[in-house]
Formats: structure tokens, sequence, C-alpha cells
């Protein structure tokens, strides 16, 4: 049996993968107070790390991969990719200082951008239109719960392996998912050899037209980036909670780690299946749907920055934090994918990624961290709040993008080999 046959098995090893890479990727995350300590690493350059080093290497190899797995097999991309990130993940645990993360982080981020377009291409292949949201919504649960489980072992485990040992362990255990991946073989039949995407400069140019001449992907695209904001407020959620909210960073990590993997599982799983159902039914179809998302959580991620530690609505607002980008995922990516011709979708889904680091994870993170401590030496009080309230807003201001999508096309899966008007 062809490992394709099965595409419920598929998604599910795809998802466990995406799980691994968030977990390697955040678990700098988790251990923030330990490392910058360690490390003797300031704010700004904890925001580098967690933003602009990642950016460097991931947004733009994650265009570059795509097209490679548009071209050639998708299998062998992943596997690659999973064997360079792991090996690096093993390298952060032995960085004596902020030179040598910086430059583990950035191979580690080399590595796993080649899971996401190579991954939403093979699911987009297998689920089709009506299920494609699910799919995708299902697939994106690896960044709740990779991002959940690093705050959790960092507080469970990481205190008896402490945060070099974790790196170490979690290195291992990539390269034994990654060597038997490489076995796989992505038999895209007849047809699909016929699609196979053009070399990378071509390919970049038709992924150029096809944001010129299609007003909805693209507003969709600047739509999904600012709600990515709100995950500058998850990078720096420690750092805020311990030191401007007086709340113990090993409590907080574990409830960080355990709120984002329900409450970001949720998200993915309410985004991507609901958007599918009510699509057809609702005003916008799926942009339609994420501007609803944003008017219900958008003002709880604001209430959140003022309420009183342990009340009810300072949890609510976190929880809508972690909830909102990831119900976005999957009707976002529905509408991308459905508009675009196969032949480019890995490099399209590549250049969302590049977009949404670069603006959204590299200049978010560095801008708060370097507003933040510019307040601070202006001995201004709460400066990680106002930094953070910002993001919060930008957030919100994603549901004017996608309300301008929903007055487009709905989605349908784009005819081979025809950009999409």
């Amino acid at each position: 049996m062809r490992w394709k046959d099965s595409p419920q098995a598929v998604l599910i090893a795809l998802l466990g993968v995406h799980v691994i890479a968030h977990i390697d990727r955040n678990m700098l995350l988790g251990f923030s107070p330990q490392i910058t300590k360690d490390l003797a690493i300031s704010n700004a350059q904890y925001g580098f790390l967690a933003g602009a080093v990642w950016v460097l290497s991931f947004g733009f190899m994650a265009v570059f991969l795509g097209s490679l797995a548009d071209r050639f097999s998708r299998t062998k991309v992943i596997a690659c990719g999973i064997l360079i990130w792991s090996v690096c993940t093993a390298a952060s645990g032995a960085a004596q200082n902020f030179g040598q993360m910086a430059a583990a982080r950035f191979f580690v981020a080399s590595g796993e951008a080649a899971l996401v377009p190579a991954a939403v291409s093979v699911l987009i292949d297998l689920f089709k239109a009506r299920r494609a949201g699910t799919a995708v919504g299902v697939f994106f649960m690896g960044i709740p719960l990779g991002l959940g489980l690093a705050f959790t072992l960092a507080g469970t485990v990481g205190s008896s392996l402490g945060w070099r040992g974790t790196f170490y362990a979690l290195g291992a255990i990539g390269v034994v998912i990654g060597l038997p991946t490489l076995l796989l073989r992505d038999d895209r039949g007849a047809h699909g050899e016929a699609e196979r995407g053009a070399p990378f400069g071509q390919q970049l140019r038709q992924v150029g037209a096809l944001l010129r001449g299609n007003a909805t992907v693209a507003n969709t695209i600047v739509g999904f980036v600012l709600v990515h904001m709100a995950f500058v407020g998850l990078a720096f959620a420690q750092l805020w909670l311990t030191r401007e909210r007086g709340l113990d960073a090993a409590t907080m990590a574990r409830q960080i780690g355990l709120l984002g993997i329900v409450f970001g599982m949720l998200g993915s799983v309410v985004g991507g299946v609901l958007s599918d159902r009510v699509a057809r039914r609702m005003p916008g179809g799926h942009a339609g749907f994420v501007v609803l998302l944003i008017a219900i959580c958008g003002p709880l991620m604001v209430a959140y920055r003022f309420a009183d530690p342990g009340s009810a609505l300072f949890y609510v607002g976190m929880c809508a934090g972690f909830f909102l980008p990831l119900a976005t995922y999957g009707p976002s990516l529905a509408v991308i994918q459905g508009l675009t011709p196969e032949r480019m979708r890995s490099t399209v889904t590549g250049t969302t990624m590049l977009l949404l680091n670069v603006f959204a994870i590299a200049l978010g993170n560095l801008a708060v961290g370097a507003v933040s401590d510019r307040l601070s030496a202006a001995a201004a009080g709460h400066a990680l709040t106002y930094a953070l309230l910002a993001t919060d807003v930008l957030a919100i201001t994603g549901a004017l993008f996608y309300a301008l999508a929903a007055r487009g096309p709905r989605v349908e899966m784009a005819p081979k080999g025809v950009i999409a008007h």
C-alpha cells in the first residue's frame, strides 16, 4: 500500500512532525529566563533570537524550499529539513554565548522552513477543497501542541535535564524520525508530473503575478500576517508575566504550556472545521468567518493586559490570545490555496511564511524588545505592557483586510496551471 492511500494517517504523521518542529523552535521561549541569564542576553538580543534570526533563515528558505517541493519530491524536502533542524537543535544546547546561539537557531530555522510549504501541498492534494480547511487546521495544531509542550517540558523535565540537556535530547529524537522519512517516495502520478513547478526565478515571477492579479489572495495574506502579531505577545509572555505582573516563572511556564495546548488546539480545530462547514452559507465565506473570530477575541486580548492576575478576565484574555491566531490557519490557507494553481502552492505557502515571519515575528519581536528596553531605560513603568498592547491592536486590524478578502470570490480549487482571478 502506498503511504498516500491513507490520508488520515498522513495527516497524523505530518502533525507529529509539526509538533516536534515547534517544540524545538519554542524551547528557547520555555527556557527564556534561564538562557537569558546564563548567556547574559538583553531583551533586544532575546527579541532578535526569538524573531529576526529566525526570519533571516526560515522566511527566505521557506520560499526557496517551497519552490523545490513544487518541482521535486516533497517527502525528500521534508526529511532533509528534519535532519538539519534536529542536528542544530542539539547544537543550541552547546551554545556558550549570544553569537553561538544565534548561529545554531539560524540553521534550526533553515531546516524547519522545509516542512510547512511541502506538507500543506500534500494535504491539499489529499483532502481537496471541501475538507481543506479541516486538514490544514488539524496540521497546524502542531503549533499550540509544540508551543505548549515546550513550556511544559521546560517547567518539568527541564528542571532535571537543564536547558542544555533538553536541547540535546530533542536533537536526537529528530534524527531518529528524519532518517526513515528519506525512504518515502512522493509519487504525484502522471498528471502531477505535468504540474510540477517552474525553476525558482520563473516560479517567483508567477507568484508575483498571482498576488498582483488576485486581490482576495493578497488581502488574505496581509490579514493573516497582521493577526500573527499576537504571537509576539506569546514570545514575551513569560518575561512579561514574571517581570511586570510579579508571577512565578516556573508556575507560569506550566500554565502557559497547558493553556497554550488546550486553546491553541481548540483554535486550530474550530477554525478549520467550522470554517469548512459554515463558509458555504456565511457571507464572505472563509474570510468572513475570520472577521467574526477577530471581533470576538480581539477585545478580550486587550482587556487581558489590564486585568488583575488570576482573575477570570485575565485568563479568558490569555486564552483568546492562544486561540485566535491558530484559528485563522485553516480558513486563511483554504482561501489562499484554493485560489492558487497546483504547480505553485508550496511556493505561495512559503511566500506567506516569509511575509509572516518578516513583518510579524522578526520585526514584531525586535520592536517589542527594543521599545521595552528604551522605555525601561527611561524609567517608564510597565514597559513591556505598553509594547505588547500595541501588537494586540495591530492583530485586530487584520480584520479589515479579511473583510476586503470576503468581498472576493469564494474558495474553489484553482484550475490546473491557471491563475485564478
